[in-house]
């Protein structure tokens, strides 16, 4: 008598849980205390690139300027047309044409005055330039120590839950802790490295119009120091 034991495969249906995190997730997950950091944290983001769009645009256009300016203003000034220099370069917005206009207007005192004048003037140019991108430079220092702030509030909400578990921990019971450490650090150093890349860029663009309005400025007291 032959016995015939046929094996029967056991299928096991295993199904495996993906779980993917969302921005938005991870944010809900995180507590009131990391929401509220996430908060602050969009405000300063949404200010920072506000100023940055803002700051870039004006420096961009201070930065035009046609290249035929200083030569129309050497011909009125040299064949003393200085009332079509003055009107040409209230005609022309930019800092440099300013400037320009500034030491037209002193023009019969003494070189060291209209140099000055000129100097004055440009700070108070420069100061328009530079308006607000100190705000920036500030948002770039504070967002990733207010993120740091997330992280060691979150970091508290995990121990007090480790001390109210009663020596059994859970680690479900410390994810919302976990999610706020993570999730305010992370995003804290997003705003700040946008917020640092974006004051530098404005700083470069800052020099360069300053650079141009003190290049244009030498050439307008050359033109003056000129001998009749």
């Amino acid at each position: 008598m032959f016995l015939y034991f046929q094996e029967v495969p056991e299928v096991l249906d295993t199904v495996s849980e993906e779980k993917t995190l969302s921005i938005y997730k991870l944010i809900v997950n995180g507590g009131l205390g990391g929401q509220i950091i996430i908060a602050i944290l969009f405000v300063l983001l949404a200010v920072s690139l506000y100023i940055y769009f803002e700051r870039f645009l004006t420096i961009k256009a201070a930065a035009k300027m046609d290249k035929n300016f200083m030569n129309q203003i050497r011909d009125y000034v040299s064949s003393g047309k200085l009332e079509s220099a003055d009107a040409l370069c209230k005609n022309t917005t930019s800092p440099t044409a300013r400037l320009i206009e500034k030491g037209i207007s002193r023009i019969g005192k003494p070189l060291e005055d209209i140099n000055t004048a000129i100097e004055n003037a440009g700070k108070l140019e420069i100061y328009q330039l530079e308006k607000n991108v100190s705000v920036i430079a500030t948002i770039a220092g504070a967002a990733p120590m207010i993120g740091f702030l997330g992280t060691v509030i979150g970091m508290i909400v995990a121990i007090h839950e480790i001390a109210n578990s009663g020596g059994q921990i859970d680690i479900k019971m410390l994810s919302d802790g976990l999610y706020t450490a993570m999730t305010t650090t992370v995003a804290g150093l997003i705003v700040g490295i946008i917020a640092y890349i974006s004051y530098n860029h404005l700083v470069v663009k800052t020099d360069k119009v300053m650079y141009q309005m003190e290049a244009k400025s030498v050439e307008f007291l050359d033109l003056l120091n000129e001998p009749v």
